[in-house]
């Protein structure tokens, strides 16, 4: 049943408070982790800090949604969110890296369910042509916190000490566990639900099973080829055979497989999946191209991601105007021909490339990628019934969560294995110990110009080969916008909210 007297604001302002500093918890992190680690005496379980974060986000998202979609966004919401402050109380608190790494699992687990139950309440909250607009603005905000991730983490470890970087989360998940609590009122269904519990067990060990792959990879230095490797994919890859057949048995499904006849909902997972893979896995590592060739300081390299927004964020805004106007095929279509252009010219970087090159780039990228900001959410919001509107973007985001984690780990060590690849001609001009770390470490100080100018053409030709492989990934989520339904999004849900149990009326 709807409740009166809610607020929009209220509900607004706090989802967008709780969803900046999850996302701020991350880059604030990385930034003291030198400290955190010197501290506690954790280099041995460095990657671990970040690996055991982001594997608690990916396996439990879609578990999230399905116990939205169950059992009310309100309280699930107010639990991840309580579930992120304990975990900050545990991480702020620790005084080893065991302590550091379970608190780091917690708030993983809490920050799985903030960003899709955010985009689902504002998606039960607002009109379609309003919603458009919050959450065309909403993906390019999530940048933010890269840029101001560094100033924070920096003055915070500086001014106070490390344990601050997860302590400010309190005051801040109270205020908008507060705001988003008194201005939602909502009401949800009686009758008593079953919970997928085989379901949901298999899922989170297969996905546990997949996702430590690429995070051995990164952490303990294992290869794609290792036995282990192979082992933990093919143990996912039945344990995921093994949660279909659950799931076509189940009452309840964690992930309904209805859900995959859905043509928008696999068009969706294969686009984002794709962009996350090759796009953003292909420019994850630019930076440590712009301090090592282009030689700009740290700050400077993280900053020109600015560029990225200034594409991104109107392009994003003006996609969410058109979306309920225009057919989104056609949006998709158009925007995604920049990237292409993008990473074409990437392609052609080399130790000269100048500082405005790079920014015309990730300027055309953002221009392309502000469509995926603007719209992608909406339209698999739209393409479901609200009963299961949990459960679709959750995922969807998890088929994006995959392909980051994949991307940034497969291009990682391509990138890794081509520089030292190319260094080892070389080699023996290097002083000890410095070709063993180049791949990762950087350029070494003090080498002989016709050295430096050697090892520069090789990091740029590495890079070069990286952007060219991304091209082909952004020709195909180009080739994947063609499969898109080709209609204009329209108010045709918005009566559905009390069907599905649970209902919310935040009008003032």
């Amino acid at each position: 049943m709807m409740k009166q007297g809610n607020n929009k604001t209220l509900v607004l302002v706090g989802l967008l408070l709780g969803l900046v500093f999850s996302e701020l918890d991350q880059t604030v992190v990385s930034t003291a982790m030198p400290t955190i680690i010197r501290d506690l005496h954790g280099l041995s379980l460095y990657g671990w800090v970040m690996g055991v974060y982001l594997l608690s986000i990916t396996i439990f998202m879609p578990i999230i949604g399905k116990l939205a979609d169950l059992y009310g966004r309100r309280p699930i919401y107010l639990g991840c969110m309580a579930l992120f402050m304990a975990g900050s109380i545990v991480s702020g608190l620790a005084d080893s890296m065991t302590m550091l790494l379970v608190g780091r699992g917690i708030q993983g687990i809490g920050a799985g369910g903030l960003m899709p139950l955010a985009l689902i309440i504002i998606g039960d909250t607002y009109p379609l042509e309003q919603r458009a607009k919050i959450q065309s603005v909403i993906g390019p905000m999530m940048i933010l916190p890269q840029l101001l991730g560094p100033t924070v983490g920096g003055y915070l470890v500086d001014h106070m000490t490390w344990h601050w970087i997860f302590l400010i989360n309190i005051p801040i998940g109270l205020v908008a566990a507060g705001l988003v609590a008194f201005g939602i009122r909502e009401s949800v269904a009686k009758e008593k639900r079953s919970i997928d519990w085989a379901g949901a067990t298999t899922f989170a060990l297969s996905m546990l099973s997949l996702l430590l792959a690429p995070v051995l990879i990164d952490v303990s230095g294992y290869s794609w080829s290792s036995p282990t490797i192979i082992g933990l994919l093919a143990l996912s890859f039945a344990l995921i055979a093994l949660f279909i057949w659950i799931e076509s048995k189940a009452k309840e499904p964690i992930i309904p497989l209805h859900l995959f006849k859905n043509r928008t909902i696999v068009v969706m997972s294969a686009l984002v999946f794709v962009i996350m893979l090759g796009v953003m896995g292909g420019t994850a590592a630019f930076p440590f191209f712009a301090q090592n060739v282009m030689g700009l300081t740290p700050t400077a390299s993280g900053y020109m991601l600015l560029s990225f927004m200034a594409g991104g964020v109107p392009a994003s805004i003006v996609n969410g105007i058109l979306i309920t106007k225009v057919a989104y095929r056609n949006l998709f279509i158009f925007s995604f021909v920049f990237p292409i252009i993008g990473f074409i010219l990437l392609s052609q970087i080399n130790i000269d490339t100048s500082v405005m090159y790079v920014i015309v780039c990730c300027f055309l990228l953002g221009l392309g990628l502000g469509a995926l900001f603007g719209g992608d959410n909406l339209i698999v919001q739209e393409s479901v019934e609200k009963e299961h509107s949990g459960v679709a973007l959750s995922t969807v985001q998890l088929f994006q969560s995959l392909g980051m984690t994949l991307g940034f780990s497969i291009f990682g060590s391509l990138l890794a294995k081509q520089i030292r690849t190319g260094v080892t001609g070389f080699a023996d001009q290097f002083p000890p110990g410095a070709v063993d770390n180049i791949e990762t470490g950087g350029i070494p100080k003090g080498l002989a110009p016709d050295l430096m100018v050697n090892v520069k053409t090789v990091f740029a030709e590495s890079f070069q080969n990286i952007f060219t492989i991304a091209i082909g990934f952004a020709i195909v989520a180009f080739i994947i916008c063609w499969f898109m339904k080709k209609e204009v999004l329209s108010e045709n849900k918005e009566t559905s909210s009390v069907a599905s149990g649970t209902a919310l009326d935040l009008s003032k």
